[in-house]
């Protein structure tokens, strides 16, 4: 071999070694970049779950009173269609331990599936006072409020109890959450919920964990630091004077998240929104993955915009993919075990959190028994949150709506579904 090709092939070789060192320098920069924002994730979660720990011996310790307060109140429930579990539900409010109340219920039309339910129920509770309404076809984008709108005007009685139709409560639920009104300043009370998979299913397992242990120490956290300045839809107790403080229904009837705003503007007129030491059921009817994944992922989008600083800050509250992050990194910087070590300690504190908040919060004897799961249930809601800022249409029952600035919701036409318009 000529003097000169050694001479090539050497600088060929060094240039090859020079190549792969900036490659391998790169590759480590790189690791230790992501290194530290999976630490950094550790942190925050690990300082998060720790809030969640002492939000949670607040709520234990607050006193609680033997409820004797027991004034007239009117049971909204606004219906739509029979869905699985229905009748199970509804009935549950016709053997309430409570003196003085009337329940009633409000479809878009008389021959609803869900109001044959409720005229059924009425006649095998003939002691109960039940009025059954319909509202046809609502003039604005959320239909639940056009429903709530027209029930309020029939209602008898001056607090106004409004539950979902998939909610399940049992027989001291209305003293409970009535109680608190006989303090003035109170102008609304809300309660955390159990997910109660009850059509069973892996999927609505995971959703109900989500429910019961992810939202409750969110709801206990954000309670400790600033105060109920929102309500939870599934159970909302409210003063009718209140409303109508805010303006009615009507003023919610463009928004999506028509419960956080409910509660947000009582809070704002001075008002106190309690937050309910009673706990209730709420029935999961989506068991496939497709159907649960898009019921959780619009939700997470409409906390995106009602509470858009909350929401950016919840994804420093998911400790799982933080802890794979760091495994990641730390493997490839030599250290796999002490990355091993981080993981296992972020699995552990998601099946700390789901104990703990299950059963002295929600008594949720599920999310004590698959706490196990919670750890898939974390890495789940952070792939939904990063999902929720990738698109701003939400469905609801039929219908299909875009959300605005500041919540408010845009009915999308069946003419621009079929032409798939994006926004």
């Amino acid at each position: 071999m000529s003097r000169i090709q050694l001479i090539r092939n050497f600088s060929t070789d060094l240039h090859f070694v020079h190549v792969s060192r900036h490659t391998w320098l790169l590759g480590t920069a790189v690791a230790k970049i992501l290194l530290f924002l999976g630490l950094l994730g550790i942190l925050t979660s690990t300082i998060y779950l720790g809030l969640v720990l002492v939000a949670v011996l607040r709520f234990r310790l607050r006193p609680k009173n033997v409820p004797s307060f027991t004034p007239a109140v009117s049971l909204l429930k606004p219906l739509h269609g029979a869905e699985p579990g229905l009748r199970k539900c509804l009935e549950g409010f016709f053997r309430l331990d409570y003196p003085d109340y009337e329940i009633l219920f409000c479809a878009r039309s008389e021959n609803d599936a869900g109001l044959v339910i409720a005229r059924e129920l009425a006649t095998k509770y003939p002691k109960i006072p039940v009025r059954i309404l319909t509202c046809g076809e609502p003039p604005w984008p959320n239909a639940r409020c056009y429903s709530l709108n027209q029930m309020k005007a029939a209602a008898r009685h001056e607090i106004l109890v409004i539950t979902d139709s998939d909610v399940r409560v049992k027989a001291e639920y209305l003293r409970a959450v009535v109680d608190p009104f006989r303090r003035e300043e109170t102008g609304m009370v809300t309660c955390v919920y159990r997910g109660v998979a009850a059509q069973g299913g892996f999927w609505a397992q995971l959703e109900g964990l989500g429910m019961s242990v992810e939202m409750t120490s969110g709801v206990l956290v954000a309670d400790m630091l600033e105060g109920m300045r929102f309500a939870l839809g599934p159970s909302m107790v409210v003063r009718k004077e209140c409303v109508d403080q805010i303006g009615g229904f009507e003023r919610l009837g463009d928004y999506y998240a028509d419960d956080f705003m409910l509660g947000n503007l009582i809070a704002e007129k001075g008002k106190t929104v309690v937050l309910s030491h009673h706990a209730i059921d709420h029935c999961i009817v989506n068991t496939k993955c497709a159907k649960s994944l898009a019921h959780q992922w619009n939700w997470m989008k409409s906390t995106r915009f009602s509470r858009p600083k909350g929401h950016l800050g919840t994804g420093l509250t998911f400790g799982l993919p933080f802890g794979l992050l760091t495994f990641m990194a730390a493997s490839l910087l030599g250290h796999p075990r002490i990355g091993l070590e981080l993981l296992e300690w972020t699995v552990l504190a998601r099946v700390l959190q789901s104990m703990l908040v299950g059963w002295f919060v929600v008594k949720d004897d599920e999310a004590v028994r698959l706490a196990w799961l919670y750890p898939l249930r974390d890495l789940m809601g952070s792939i939904l949150w990063i999902a929720s800022y990738v698109s701003r249409r939400v469905g609801w029952r039929d219908d299909l709506f875009e959300i605005t600035s500041g919540g408010v919701v845009r009915l999308v036409h069946a003419e621009e579904r079929r032409a798939g318009v994006h926004h």
